[in-house]
């Protein structure tokens, strides 16, 4: 057995070079950018008001001033900015060179054309030529884009991306006592709910992942799946990985010429993890168990996916108090589902007292996994710890 580090640096080895593909930038929300983005033009692209008021030479401010224009978003002036002159102006406005301030409206008194600033009149109020950006700015921000992100490309006047290609997940459970949701399960079957999960993980960081049918325990059947998954860029496969007369992935995957990465890992749930290449696609075996399948997706499968679309490393280990005294730790890492609540400004995690790793209700309830490494010795209450924090 390797440790969970060492497993996971084995696994990101198995990322292909990052794929890219052309998007218009309606489409692009949530995706990952291959390369980064260049502004086409100035923002602003005019020195602007950013206020009603009255553009002004500052070195005029305490004399009556004759208004002559008036300029809005849309409409700039096109006069000269002569000494004793002023123009109305509105949010947006271009602001006519020769005038370098522009004086709120409610700092101003008004008596036909003339007007007069008052002393109560501080700042400027122009937003100057290129504030916000210039053209040829990059933007390149190493996540999924946001809503903010399309925002600032839409106004870079850039309207299609070179963005990372989705990687392909193909999923494979096997078992004949698996049977779809909304099946009634026949003597000694059991509905399949890993391949669901795991799926949801992969979309999450940013795949297409496609359920295949459930394989029988039969290595035909098997080979069939992994026909249909060849085209994937990673294979996950859900069971079958341990030493039982049943669990036929270690043999298939010998057969059809896998490099294997390694085979189990020292870790509590997760230790019948297998990974490796098969022909041009990467392959996750996952263990059957519920709790044991997410959690190594979670701590292989998406760190995978990130990599795969040019995203870089993240650290979702965090640290916290113990809520409870624990016994010392065996010889592998142990990953227990716990409650998370707050005291005196820290986070405090409390595992649940059954860690079995088939109760999927005991997961879905759990607000974090708790970090024990190997060998650790007995912890007491209010010992810091590490944690991930499940979403």
């Amino acid at each position: 057995m390797i440790t969970v580090d060492e497993a996971l640096t084995r696994v990101l080895a198995l990322a292909h070079p990052v794929r890219s593909e052309r998007v218009p930038l309606t489409e692009a929300l949530g995706r990952v950018l291959a390369e980064p983005v260049q502004a086409q033009l100035t923002q602003p692209p005019f020195d602007t008001a950013a206020m009603d008021g009255y553009a002004l030479r500052q070195t005029d401010r305490n004399d009556p001033l004759e208004v002559i224009g008036e300029a809005a978003a849309g409409r700039p002036w096109k006069g000269e900015a002569s000494p004793g002159t002023a123009i109305r102006i509105f949010t947006g406005a271009p602001v006519p060179a020769g005038y370098d301030m522009v004086a709120m409206q409610e700092d101003v008194t008004r008596d036909g054309p003339i007007i007069r600033v008052g002393a109560e009149a501080g700042k400027t109020h122009i937003r100057l030529k290129g504030a916000d950006f210039t053209a040829g700015t990059g933007f390149d921000p190493h996540r999924p884009l946001t809503p903010r992100d399309i925002g600032l490309i839409a106004a870079m006047n850039v309207a299609e991306l070179t963005i990372a290609r989705r990687p392909k997940v193909a999923i494979i459970a096997g078992g004949d006592e698996l049977v779809p949701p909304g099946s009634l399960p026949g003597p000694g079957q059991i509905i399949c709910s890993n391949d669901i999960a795991i799926a949801g993980i992969a979309r999450l960081a940013g795949a297409e992942a496609e359920c295949l049918p459930i394989a029988q325990d039969t290595l035909e059947s098997l080979r069939d799946r992994f026909r249909r998954a060849a085209d994937a860029d990673l294979i996950v496969t859900i069971g079958g990985a341990s030493v039982g007369d049943h669990d036929l992935i270690g043999k298939l995957t010998e057969e059809l010429g896998m490099e294997r990465a390694f085979y189990k890992v020292a870790m509590r749930p997760g230790k019948p993890l297998i990974a490796g290449r098969i022909g041009g696609s990467a392959m996750i075996g996952l263990p059957g168990n519920p709790v044991s399948s997410i959690v190594c997706a979670e701590i292989f499968m998406r760190p995978l996916l990130r990599k795969m679309q040019g995203l870089p490393p993240e650290n979702p280990v965090r640290s916290g108090r113990l809520g409870t005294d624990l016994p010392a730790e065996g010889d592998r890492q142990h990953y227990l589902r716990a409650h998370l609540t707050q005291q005196d400004g820290e986070t405090v995690v409390t595992p649940v007292n059954d860690q079995d790793s088939a109760r999927l209700g005991l997961l879905a309830h759990a607000d974090a996994l708790l970090i024990r490494p190997a060998c650790d010795p007995a912890s007491k209450t209010g010992d810091k710890i590490q944690f991930l924090a499940l979403g």
